[in-house]
């Protein structure tokens, strides 16, 4: 058994929705986005991302993505990097 607790937490979120072009990613209606979750490893994000993506496989106007937002968060400060 892992022992979570010494893991550092590394913020994914995962989402996805209709897109209006397959070839970008700018979503039909933000409305519409289906925020699955926030998960804490990129393993846990992945399980969720495929099982998102399985679902909809038969709706080629359709994807789901991981946002690595832990790279976008400085945990010393708790302040957002500088894009």
């Amino acid at each position: 058994m892992t022992d979570t607790a010494s893991k550092t937490q590394l913020l994914h979120l995962v989402f996805g929705g209709e897109l209006k072009d397959v070839s970008r990613v700018e979503f039909s209606d933000l409305s519409k986005v289906d925020f699955i979750g926030a998960y804490g490893d990129y393993q846990s994000a992945y399980d969720a991302w495929k099982g998102a993506a399985q679902r909809t496989v038969d709706d080629a106007g359709t994807r789901y993505f991981i946002l690595h937002a832990h790279r976008l968060l400085d945990p010393e400060t708790g302040h957002h990097h500088k894009v």
